[in-house]
């Protein structure tokens, strides 16, 4: 393609040779070579024009950037850089949402766990999936360690025209509030959206709840405005939701499903609830009928996340039974109340991304209604987030908990003795008194399973399927399951009973 080929877009400016040839698309100079448009995009830390010179060594044959800079090459100056690279970036890969059923999810909690239910059901029934979100994005037998929930605009053009050319059938997307607000899904044609929930999350990206509500409702809105497909498209809303309901009002064009456990007028309503430690058993009713439904997920929030697989499945055109069969066999996602073998210790441990009050709280509410004795918690908060919601979570996690080691999660630039300052004033507050500080994650797993006693149960929450931890700006290896398993083989070489006179500085009373 050449530069001509990307000049009708409203307000940009020109200056070179039209006839430039542009063979591939970065914002990462690193990646350039030759031909290559370059785009410059201002991050958190740095300025991307800082880095136009270094593309040009390499090759780039095009500069788009927020301002005209000095150079003799062709460049490109537009207000929006992310807004401009989307557009481009859907020319030059030639519309693959277009080739492709995308489905995209949206909410605070239950996307991922969402996602790996939806591609086992869709998989189950003959549909070749790709699947992009917090944890990787995997299509056509590929896995690509994820860098954001969603990727940025020309790595997704990207991946969905590779996907489109392995002969893949139907993209499903996690949708974060910040790449709806940052455009990197611009110009993309959804099929089905869903949402999940909404709760107090991101508030140092959103300036309120209102503003992060506008965001999500933001894809419904696509959904509602983009015709050119010709399919019926749905919106899968969680009727049991009050955002979920005020979306559901907005829409005019879109075939609406709502799934609910309370709401008997929903489409998709599950009843006969009964959560144990083996999974979850309930009756899902669909299309007129009522059909048994066990699966291996554990909590209400997974028969949730069930009934919007189910729900957005029926909408892709399965039939309601091949959906009731396939959700018996679904996997569970990595790091989602995921379970550590304890060997023959006699209690438990889940390892979950809850990172936010109301999932925290949907975790322990699950685990609670299958204790045999104490619930034992193991979080804390990132660094460079929402400070709001940490004294929330830590009375959260206090009042559901026999026990709390509020500890470090990815502190980044932030002091972790002062994050977990921010925890325990919710605790206090509230008037508890039953947790303990440990700044370092690792030996708050340790003290965890250390003390752990039989018919225990383990949480430790707020990181799941991550294996890092950040550090400043440092990634440094760190995955709570492995740290677990390094703790628990260490308690049963020394055939520990979690009575020792040393560990009765903890009260769990």
């Amino acid at each position: 393609m050449i530069a001509k080929d990307f000049l009708d877009f409203k307000g940009l400016q020109f200056f070179g040779d039209e006839n430039t040839k542009v063979e591939s698309i970065s914002y990462d100079s690193r990646a350039v070579g030759s031909n290559c448009a370059f785009f410059a995009l201002n991050g958190h830390f740095t300025d991307g024009a800082n880095f136009i010179k270094e593309a040009l060594d390499k090759g780039a044959s095009l500069i788009i950037s927020q301002t005209k800079q000095e150079i003799s090459a062709p460049q490109i100056v537009v207000e929006n850089v992310l807004e401009f690279m989307a557009f481009f970036s859907a020319k030059f890969y030639g519309r693959p949402d277009k080739e492709l059923k995308i489905i995209g999810v949206t909410g605070t909690n239950g996307k991922t766990s969402f996602t790996y239910m939806l591609e086992s059901i869709l998989s189950q029934n003959g549909i070749s999936c790709a699947v992009f979100g917090t944890i990787n994005y995997r299509y056509g037998g590929k896995t690509i360690e994820a860098q954001n929930t969603t990727p940025q605009s020309a790595d997704l053009y990207r991946m969905m025209r590779e996907a489109a050319d392995l002969g893949v059938k139907c993209l499903i997307m996690e949708v974060s509030s910040h790449s709806l607000v940052l455009g990197r899904i611009l110009g993309i044609e959804f099929d089905i959206a869903v949402f999940t929930n909404l709760t107090q999350d991101h508030l140092d990206f959103h300036k309120d709840m209102d503003d992060y509500f506008k965001a999500k409702l933001s894809l419904f809105n696509s959904l509602e405005n983009q015709r050119q497909k010709s399919n019926i498209k749905y919106a899968i809303i969680n009727a049991d939701d009050k955002y979920g309901r005020r979306i559901a009002k907005t829409l005019k064009k879109s075939e609406i499903k709502l799934y609910s456990v309370k709401e008997t007028a929903a489409d998709f309503r599950a009843e006969d609830i009964e959560v144990k430690l083996s999974g979850s058993f309930f009756n899902i009713l669909l299309d007129g009928g009522k059909i048994p439904i066990e699966i291996k997920h554990l909590g209400l929030h997974n028969v949730y996340n069930a009934l919007a697989a189910a729900a957005a499945a029926f909408a892709a055109g399965i039939d309601k039974d091949k959906i009731a069969r396939s959700l018996i066999s679904m996997p569970q996602a990595p790091g989602r109340l995921e379970r550590v073998d304890t060997k023959d210790l006699g209690f438990e441990i889940a390892v979950d991304y809850a990172h936010t009050e109301d999932a925290l709280k949907n975790v322990l509410s699950a685990l609670n209604e299958m204790k045999q004795n104490k619930i034992i918690s193991v979080f804390g908060c990132g660094g460079d987030r929402d400070r709001t919601k940490r004294p929330k979570m830590g009375k959260i996690a206090a009042q559901m908990s026999a026990f709390v080691f509020v500890t470090s999660d990815n502190p980044r630039t932030e002091d972790p003795a002062l994050i977990i300052l921010d925890i325990e004033l919710g605790i206090k507050r509230a008037g508890l008194t039953n947790f303990r500080a440990v700044v370092d994650r690792e030996t708050a797993i340790k003290e965890a399973v250390m003390s752990a006693e039989k018919g225990d149960i383990i949480l430790i929450a707020g990181k799941g399927h991550e294996n890092y931890q950040i550090i400043g700006r440092e990634k440094r290896h760190f995955d709570d399951k492995e740290i677990a398993e390094k703790y628990i083989e260490l308690r049963r070489r020394e055939n520990l009973d979690g009575k020792r006179e040393k560990q009765q500085e903890f009260d769990f009373q």
